[in-house]
């Protein structure tokens, strides 16, 4: 078979197939063009198939044009169409302005169906790590106890700060090439490592417009290099005392991700926080009481971000899994896999990239147990990342340090999906040569930068 009769063939399917879905008024049982029996049993009634060309006649127009080596094809000219010659007496042209508006006629107008300015260009601005040691090593200020978040007086929210005021200079670049993460940042893709910058911009939010504008220009200046995929600007989100209100917290991350969006455009945005009522699974008591306990991680309040396009990544934190659940009898394990479940029924995969931040493989630990955390998020869960800790501080202040390295060297079909947390300003021996060892087990890195 000729490719002409095979592309004629092809294009006469396609036409045959265009009413399956399409409504007729005229449809009934009797209608020898009638293919309701290619729905399912449970279609709406609304639902009716019509054949524009049955099969067998899909076929003659195929054979048709493909015919004598596709003569008809040959011969056939475009239409002349339907055209309107604006110099002609009668005829009547809008003249540009008017009724016309250049671009497609889906696309959206600025500032409203004016096409006028948008109202945020007027002024301001216009909106469109887990618990104990980190895995690099500095105190993040959290332990594990499970504590109540309280609920304070509500944050004075800063002023916003003009876009102007983002504005990069090549000394600031230059001092971020030169610091310890910019540094790092060049070892890292030496070593083939996909970077996220790792920072805390809550406290230099509540310190006012100043504070908060010098450090997003110095993480604006850092997440710029072509190195960089994304930028993580806040830990245990609504969990520790930082905020105490709902309203806070939205304002926060509000602000942070319209200003890193004007200084850092393209690069992800992401937080890292845990929400306790997910690993309760079907049990309501528990739920209820971690309502009550942590008022602001409630999984809807979360997940309003995601709704909303403030950020394009969640970390979601297993430190408060092992053990905080005896209460309803619901061990370490259930708690791992009552989260991920509950993570893809409410579907945020979609909203937004989720990982898993895995803060329990420090320390001696089984195949068994490497597995579970590492394989359930993503099996189980709606998880594209699993962020692994490799130095974990506990209450007692004791730093449990990653032992299974040799076990992760394996896991090499999963290691894309592998990060780990990193400080470079304190670096277990030299920078180059930890990340090259972390290289060994996992395709991303977060580099902690202040």
């Amino acid at each position: 078979m000729r490719p002409t009769l095979r592309r004629a063939l092809a294009v006469g399917a396609a036409l045959a197939l265009v009413g399956v879905m399409t409504p007729s008024a005229a449809y009934s049982q009797d209608d020898p063009r009638d293919c309701s029996d290619l729905l399912g049993a449970d279609a709406p009634a609304f639902m009716v198939c019509t054949w524009l060309a049955k099969p067998e006649e899909a076929l003659g127009v195929a054979l048709f044009w493909g015919s004598d080596d596709a003569a008809h094809l040959k011969e056939a000219t475009p239409s002349d169409g339907k055209f309107i010659d604006c110099s002609a007496s009668g005829s009547f042209c809008p003249a540009p302005g008017e009724d016309s508006v250049e671009g497609d006629e889906n696309s959206p107008l600025p500032g409203g169906e004016d096409g006028g300015t948008p109202e945020c260009e007027a002024g301001g601005q216009c909106s469109v790590d887990g618990h104990g040691e980190g895995g690099d090593g500095t105190d993040n200020g959290s332990e594990n106890t499970g504590a109540t978040t309280p609920v304070g007086t509500p944050t004075p929210t800063p002023s916003a700060a003009p876009a102007s005021a983002f504005a990069q200079d090549p000394a600031a670049a230059t001092a971020a090439a030169q610091s310890p993460a910019g540094q790092a940042i060049t070892a890292a893709k030496d070593v083939r490592l996909r970077v996220w910058i790792d920072t805390e911009l809550a406290d230099d939010w509540k310190a006012g417009t100043a504070a908060f504008t010098a450090a997003v220009k110095r993480i604006g200046a850092l997440a710029a290099r072509p190195e960089v995929a994304g930028i993580r600007f806040t830990s245990q989100l609504g969990y520790n005392t930082t905020f105490g209100t709902e309203a806070d917290v939205t304002a926060f991350v509000t602000a942070a991700s319209d200003a890193l969006r004007q200084v850092a455009p393209g690069k992800r945005l992401g937080v890292h926080t845990v929400v306790p009522e997910l690993a309760c699974g079907a049990n309501d008591a528990c739920k209820a009481e971690m309502r009550k306990r942590h008022p602001l991680l409630a999984p809807e309040k979360v997940e309003s971000h995601l709704i909303a396009g403030r950020v394009d990544q969640l970390s979601l934190d297993s430190g408060l899994l092992y053990g905080g659940y005896a209460t309803w009898k619901i061990d370490a394990d259930q708690a791992h896999r009552n989260q991920w479940i509950q993570v893809r029924a409410r579907s945020w995969d979609v909203l937004a990239q989720v990982a898993a931040e895995e803060t329990g493989l420090v320390g001696q630990v089984s195949d068994a147990q490497i597995a579970t955390r590492l394989g359930t998020p993503v099996k189980d869960g709606g998880a594209q990342q699993v962020n692994v800790w490799t130095r974990v501080k506990n209450a007692e202040g004791v730093v449990n340090r990653l032992t299974a390295w040799e076990q992760l060297k394996k896991l090499t079909p999963i290691q894309r999906r592998l990060a780990a947390v990193y400080n470079p300003a304190a670096p277990e021996k030299d920078v180059a040569a930890d990340l090259k060892r972390l290289s060994e087990i996992v395709g991303q890195v977060y580099l902690t930068t202040t």
